[in-house]
Formats: structure tokens, sequence, C-alpha cells
């Protein structure tokens, strides 16, 4: 069972995760996310625990309970969306739109 546990503290560590969980059974993993160019956590994590049964229980003991100084939110994670890749007039999704910036502006001369 794989479960999203948010509102975590920025000090967090997957460590801390791991012994938080396996009070309740095995844990496969536990890992906190965090911001590719800063390296910080984001507040939330995923806990992965092969036994569905020992993975409930867990959420329902910890979800609304507080960890390290911050009340944690703990519930079943969903699976990931997947982005379209045609917007809804048939075209690809390529971004940029109007973007403006660069050649000769008539307002500044």
């Amino acid at each position: 069972m794989n479960i999203y546990v948010s509102h975590l503290s920025w000090g967090t560590k997957s460590d801390s995760l791991q012994e938080l969980f396996s009070q309740y059974g095995e844990v496969v993993s536990a890992n906190i996310i965090t911001d590719r160019e800063t390296g910080r956590s984001r507040g939330f994590g995923f806990v992965e625990m092969p036994n569905d049964e020992e993975g409930q229980q867990a959420i329902n003991a910890l979800n609304e309970t507080e960890f390290e100084g911050q009340t944690i939110s703990v519930s079943v994670a969903r699976p990931r969306e997947e982005r379209p890749s045609y917007n809804d007039r048939g075209g690809y999704n390529r971004g940029g739109g109007n973007r403006g910036g660069g050649g000769y502006d008539r307002r500044r001369y």
C-alpha cells in the first residue's frame, strides 16, 4: 500500500518517517519529497507498506496526529494522473503562448 503523508515539518527526514510507520508493520520505503532546485522538503512524502491491513491501521492511527511539531494528514496515495498530450483544439500542448519580449518597443522611444 502506498501512503501519502502531508503537513510534515520542514525538518522531517525519511528515517524518522519510516520509524513512525514501522510501529504498525513492515515499511518498504519512506521518502520525503524535496524541491529539485533547493533540496528543501516540500512538506509531504510517501510511505510504502507491503501489507494493506497494516497500512490501513497506520493510516487510521496516525491521521490528524502530531508528529515533530506538526499535525500530519495521512491517507492512501492516489495514482499520479497522466497529462494529456493534446490540447482541446486537437494540437499538441507546446506551451509558449504570448510571451512578449524581444524586438523593438515603440512605447519606449
